[in-house]
């Protein structure tokens, strides 16, 4: 890949693009999330060979940059934050983490099913791209578990918890109606018939896949399961080496929960003052009952809820894009789509490198689930599409004239993306969007989920105090303290415990970003005072591309 008319690609970004081949190289998959169609039919060897073959491309790759000397600022940027981020993996490989890399959202095990959401299916080519790679799961899923039986012989294993919830989800995949049968059954609905050769073989590739999906529930109930951890708490090391990963950046664990524990009161009290002018005297509950029954507020079926979510998206982009950002043509396209799965939460899916996929946001909605409350979901859609993810991700792809592909596609952190999409609820806040209490108080319930799980993901996995200083946490006061925090069902509060439980360092990196992104903001428009724009920072900040909030503080103050 090369850079378009623009800036002269330096030795750098060759250096940068030259890591992109690599990646998709070695991971197929990472083809087809940034739109390269020919490389798009085979999974990553997930045997610990192909481990070792990562890092040792990642171990060339540093060394080619220690190697080279930066030309301007766009260089120091990508030199940076690519030599960090390559750095932090090999201290990732060397501490054993993908020994252990199974949990219920982000893992081999979502990942390889997960791929098949991003694929085309509009010709009978893309259909038999998609058969090659469902001929390619076994094998994939053979590697993965390879890589953890090796895990089990050096003792370094996931919690037990994990396993177990893994497993329902490998057996879900696996079923006769399960994702990939169901999956190739609409085969020939979007493009009216496919030849006969190939539905036969569309058939053959899901039975595998799910076969597969099988042998991996088997391995993990016969052989993970009895030799995992019952302790979910990773400890500090780990930690702090999974919240750098999460971040791009060094914090103060201690610091930043006792930071939790007061933005939780702050969340709340700020939530219960909603509360009352929503109705007079009522507790944020009562407050949540009452916007229940109005059914002004309600959708029903997943049909209303799509056209809901494009419709408020569409209008978004419309008028931020007249008066607050300069936003291009190729990013005011933002799809919303119904998931084909049905787990739970919410998402966003960058645009192809040339925009011929859009950026899409994507609601997974649980079994049973038909009816949905607008003013819970409206700072959702804010934060998935304009000003949050779509804005943030789309800009970065659109900005081909300056930025490698590495910048543009692969680059950035959970508290880059995440951060910043908490800062634009906040900003809709500002603009007015969320002048209704009612939208306001469902901002703010995610505000406070978001300020509660920095309380409770560094204190279950440092063993601190709970903030009464009762006891000491556990994965059972998690659940309760969660409960204590959301409205939400309890299916959906132990999804998210399971999720922080499994997923060390990341749900903090959502508040925890937003409050570097605050506070990079604020640092600038004293620096600058009167001669500070807010649309200018904006326009800076995103322009850089994804990277390690470490990496966006020294380029904000450059």
């Amino acid at each position: 890949m090369t850079l378009n008319e623009g800036r002269t690609p330096t030795p750098v970004d060759q250096i940068a693009e030259g890591w992109v081949d690599t990646m998709v190289s070695l991971d197929p998959t990472v083809g087809t999330y940034i739109g390269r169609s020919a490389d798009g039919s085979g999974f990553a060897d997930y045997s610990p060979d192909g481990h070792a073959a990562y890092v040792r491309a990642a171990t060339d790759t540093i060394r080619l940059l220690d190697d080279t000397v930066p030309v301007d600022d766009v260089d120091r940027v990508t030199h940076a934050d690519l030599r960090s981020t390559l750095a932090l993996d090999l201290e990732s490989s060397d501490a054993g983490l993908q020994l252990r890399d199974l949990n219920v959202i982000a893992s081999p095990a979502q990942g390889i099913r997960e791929v098949f959401d991003l694929m085309p299916t509009d010709t009978v080519e893309d259909w038999r791209n998609i058969s090659a790679r469902l001929g390619a799961v076994p094998a994939a899923i053979t590697g993965y578990i390879e890589t953890l039986r090796l895990g089990i012989d050096q003792g370094i294993t996931p919690a037990r918890r994990q396993v177990r919830e893994v497993l329902g989800q490998a057996r879900r995949n696996a079923a006769n109606d399960g994702f990939f049968n169901h999956f190739v059954a609409e085969a020939g609905l979007e493009n009216g018939s496919l030849p006969a050769s190939l539905a036969t073989d569309l058939g053959a590739g899901a039975h595998a896949a799910a076969t597969a999906y099988e042998r991996l529930a088997t391995f993990l109930a016969d052989e993970l399961a009895p030799r995992a951890t019952e302790q979910d708490a990773v400890g500090r090391e780990l930690y702090a080496l999974r919240s750098r990963h999460f971040l791009g950046a060094t914090i103060d664990l201690d610091e930043t929960y006792e930071w939790g524990i007061a933005e939780l009161a702050r969340m709340t009290e700020e939530q219960e003052s909603v509360a009352r002018q929503i109705k007079p005297g009522a507790t944020v509950l009562e407050a949540i009952a009452f916007l229940d029954t109005d059914p002004a507020r309600k959708l029903h079926g997943t049909d209303a809820l799509q056209r809901w979510m494009q419709e408020t998206s569409d209008r978004a982009v419309a008028e931020l894009g007249a008066t607050q950002f300069d936003i291009p043509e190729e990013i005011r396209r933002l799809e919303c789509m119904i998931a084909p799965t049905q787990e739970g939460g919410i998402y966003y899916t960058g645009p192809t490198d040339d925009f011929s996929r859009p950026g899409r946001m994507w609601w997974s909605v649980p079994a049973g689930v038909t009816e949905f409350d607008t003013w819970r979901e409206l700072t959702t859609v804010y934060h998935e599409g304009i000003p949050g993810h779509h804005l943030q991700i789309g800009q970065a792809v659109y900005n081909r004239a300056s930025l490698n592909t590495w910048r543009r596609q692969l680059a950035g952190t959970s508290g880059h993306a995440e951060g910043w999409a908490l800062y634009a609820e906040r900003l809709m806040e500002q603009l007015g969007y969320l002048d209704d209490p009612a939208d306001r108080l469902g901002m703010l319930d995610g505000q406070r989920m978001r300020a509660a799980r920095v309380v409770l993901d560094i204190g279950v996995h440092l063993g601190k105090k709970v903030p009464d200083g009762s006891q000491t946490w556990t994965a059972d006061y998690a659940f309760d303290f969660l409960a204590r925090n959301v409205n939400m069902n309890e299916g959906f509060v132990k999804f998210e415990v399971n999720r922080y439980l499994g997923w060390p360092g990341q749900a903090p990196s959502y508040k925890v970003g937003q409050r570097i992104w605050e506070q990079l903001r604020d640092d600038a428009q004293v620096r600058e005072g009167t001669a500070f724009s807010i649309k200018e920072f904006h326009r800076r900040a995103l322009d850089l591309g994804g990277v390690g909030l470490d990496t966006l503080e020294s380029a904000l103050q450059n």
